[in-house]
């Protein structure tokens, strides 16, 4: 199981990013995946989460109404839309599965900073 991040970037507050995440080596479409973020020294936390078939999203509390994820089955990708940054957004960005966690990519940086 691969998973390729990327998008990431400097940004400033009030703007915004895609991230993509190109996944491989497993059954893409029957999974529920989800987005994680990490800040050096602290744990790894959840951020948003998409069902299979895209039917069902859920983010955490902060970035609601700011981030939406979506999916292409097709192409097995995982998309994060970011508007609003925030410098709390500043992050190490990540996806993988929901309920399963596979090996980790190598994330993608994102830095919101004025």
């Amino acid at each position: 199981v691969k998973f390729m991040e990327s998008g990431g970037g400097l940004v400033q507050p009030g703007g915004s990013l895609r991230l993509s995440c190109e996944a491989s080596g497993f059954p893409f479409a029957t999974y529920d995946l989800s987005w994680y973020r990490q800040v050096p020294g602290k744990e790894r936390e959840w951020v948003a989460r998409i069902s299979t078939g895209g039917y069902i999203t859920d983010y955490k509390e902060s970035v609601k109404g700011r981030f939406t994820m979506l999916r292409d089955d097709a192409k097995k990708m995982l998309y994060l839309q970011m508007n609003s940054l925030k410098p709390e957004d500043t992050a190490v960005y990540y996806c993988n599965g929901q309920s399963i966690w596979w090996s980790w990519g190598q994330g993608t940086q994102v830095s919101v900073s004025s």
